[in-house]
């Protein structure tokens, strides 16, 4: 049978078993033995993560083509608008084209772990919380895209792959699926 892991991924943890450079990876909070990640979470990112030892399960995670929804939610810096989400799903150029979100709303500060360490606060500079939908996975496409629409993005936290979500698992826990 099939595993699938689902993990937290904390903060400035790499989405490997193995660093060179000595940062925290996987393998310093996943005992589970031949499962791979479905995909990536950037270092500076947290939340969920899904690993599996099944790779036609990986490959439907995780290729583009599939359009899978992740959910992520994101601290930015400034008061995002419903005009900013609209520019979100209408359309925002990137370097490497267009980039579209499924759907962006204005949320109240969620309630979330406290992040080690924490974002830095800029008393004259408010921010606020947005939720953004993605069905692609490009190299830091949220932050790239909050940053076009002049929200650069101080915490990005995702909540859900899927029919996948975090749910209440703390940062560095896992919970095992069945398939």
């Amino acid at each position: 049978m099939s595993k699938l892991i689902i993990f937290n991924k904390p903060f400035q943890v790499l989405c490997q078993f193995t660093d060179e450079a000595g940062r925290k990876t996987l393998a310093d909070y996943v005992d589970v033995k031949e499962v791979y990640p479905a995909g990536r979470l950037d270092f500076d990112s947290e939340g969920l993560l899904l690993l599996t030892d099944d790779g036609k399960l990986q490959a439907k995670i995780s290729h583009p083509k599939n359009k899978l929804p992740k959910t992520y939610w994101a601290q930015v810096e400034g008061i995002a608008t419903q005009e900013d989400c609209d520019a979100l799903i209408a359309g925002v150029q990137l370097k490497d084209g267009m980039a579209k979100a499924v759907s962006c709303k204005i949320l109240s500060e969620p309630h979330l772990w406290e992040r080690v360490p924490p974002i830095r606060v800029r008393k004259s500079i408010p921010d606020s919380w947005i939720e953004l939908v993605i069905d692609e996975g490009r190299n830091r496409q949220v932050r790239r895209m909050t940053a076009a629409v002049n929200l650069p993005t101080l915490r990005l936290v995702r909540v859900a792959i899927g029919k996948w979500s975090l749910g209440d698992l703390q940062p560095g826990q896992t919970n095992a699926v069945g398939l």
